[in-house]
């Protein structure tokens, strides 16, 4: 397939048949993109999270796959033994001569479906960080190729699995609060608009071509490599105040308490207002960002009726992640690893609150594995992660 063709699922090898797992039986994975991010996740394996054993990783900047890319001073250590990894500069020869039961897609938004794609051709089961796609479009493809390859997917979406967040979603869902009449959401950032740049010497070793994938060939320039995820070509609004980076898990939040995974608005607009953030927003000082501080509160519509606004400005990470619903009955304003009440006998028997950064990651990863080898619907199916990438891109 030619970088700039767009995906076709429809010409592809046969369906392979899963693996069943013996009781003792450890997956074999592979990963796709050895970033930060990447890096990060790893470093449960073998540990928490023992029934894994990485064999194999692939990136188009090998260096990564050695943990010698300069510019990741300062990331996650790679996992101790990752000299007994096979390494490939290209995944494809990955799914060619290893035996793999699942593969950790961590590569740039940009490239992400494309990866994923091809890794439910070759037979494997896979795990996607968030958001899953670029566009409403790949999302389809990727929901069609979930369903015609019978392979288990789960996208990083780990609120889906922390026991605290899943209790009070239940909460909203089976009307503790009443009628839903309205949710509150952080009015998260737009992406922006790359600029053309002179070009830079290219690292060597890194395959620029490849590393562009979908989008223009551009001149290579380290700002586009390392901040890839600000500019709407290659995501939708950056990792943390963008609408696809936090947006994707507060709206995915959203969507889970509302028991709408398999729906969406049947309305969108704008009010002719703007809303004010605060003082110590943390990109307020950011002359990137100045023209989109302050923006239009936009309103989802269900069929319920209830409404789904967002206007509440940034306050911190936490209040970021979740939404305020508004019920007959009462609030609940549901945030990463905890959840506030102004009814609090329903606090009573809550899972532990979980302290920021602590304890997110290892029962998402384990909800996969299990699934894996059950052959379950995980935590965050394809589809539901579609649904909630759709909103951020709507």
């Amino acid at each position: 397939m030619r970088r700039r063709e767009f995906i076709q699922a429809a010409a592809a090898p046969m369906i392979v048949s899963p693996r069943i797992f013996g009781a003792n039986d450890r997956l074999k994975i592979g990963v796709i993109g050895v970033g930060n991010r990447a890096r990060w996740l790893m470093q449960y394996f073998g540990k928490e999270l023992d029934e894994v054993d990485v064999v194999a990783v692939a990136d188009c900047y090998l260096a990564r796959c050695f943990g010698k890319d300069p510019g990741m001073a300062r990331a996650t250590p790679l996992n101790e033994g990752y000299e007994r990894w096979a390494k490939y500069d290209n995944y494809h020869r990955m799914f060619d001569k290893e035996k793999l039961d699942a593969v950790w897609v961590q590569t740039t938004t940009h490239a992400r479906a494309l990866a994923v794609i091809h890794a439910l051709q070759a037979g494997v089961d896979v795990y996607a960080e968030k958001p899953i796609h670029l566009t409403v479009e790949e999302g389809q493809a990727m929901v069609r190729a979930v369903a015609r390859y019978k392979r288990v997917f789960q996208a990083g979406s780990q609120q889906r699995s922390m026991p605290i967040n899943r209790y009070a979603s239940e909460l909203v869902r089976s009307g503790k609060i009443g009628k839903i009449k309205s949710v509150q959401v952080c009015n998260y950032l737009p992406g922006l608009v790359w600029q053309p740049q002179p070009a830079q010497p290219t690292p060597e070793g890194l395959d620029w071509d490849v590393w562009c994938n979908q989008t223009e060939l551009r001149p290579y320039h380290p700002t586009l490599q390392r901040n890839w995820s600000n500019y709407v070509d290659y995501d939708d609004g950056g990792e943390s105040w963008g609408v696809s980076g936090w947006g994707t898990h507060g709206l995915d939040q959203v969507q889970c308490a509302l028991g709408m995974d398999r729906g969406g608005p049947v309305e969108l607009w704008t009010e002719d207002r703007v809303t004010q953030d605060l003082p110590d927003f943390p990109l307020a000082k950011d002359p990137r960002w100045q023209h989109l501080l302050k923006r239009k509160p936009v309103i989802l519509k269900l069929d319920s009726g209830t409404e789904i606004r967002l206007e509440e400005p940034g306050k911190n990470s936490h209040s970021q992640l979740g939404g305020i619903f508004v019920g007959e009955n009462g609030t609940i304003e549901i945030i990463r690893g905890d959840f506030i009440t102004n009814r609090p006998e329903l606090k009573k028997g809550s899972p532990p609150v979980l302290p920021e950064g602590k304890g997110e990651d290892v029962p998402h990863l384990k909800n996969f594995v299990e699934c894996v080898k059950s052959r379950k619907l995980t935590n965050a199916d394809v589809e539901t992660a579609h649904r909630a990438t759709a909103l951020c891109h709507l």
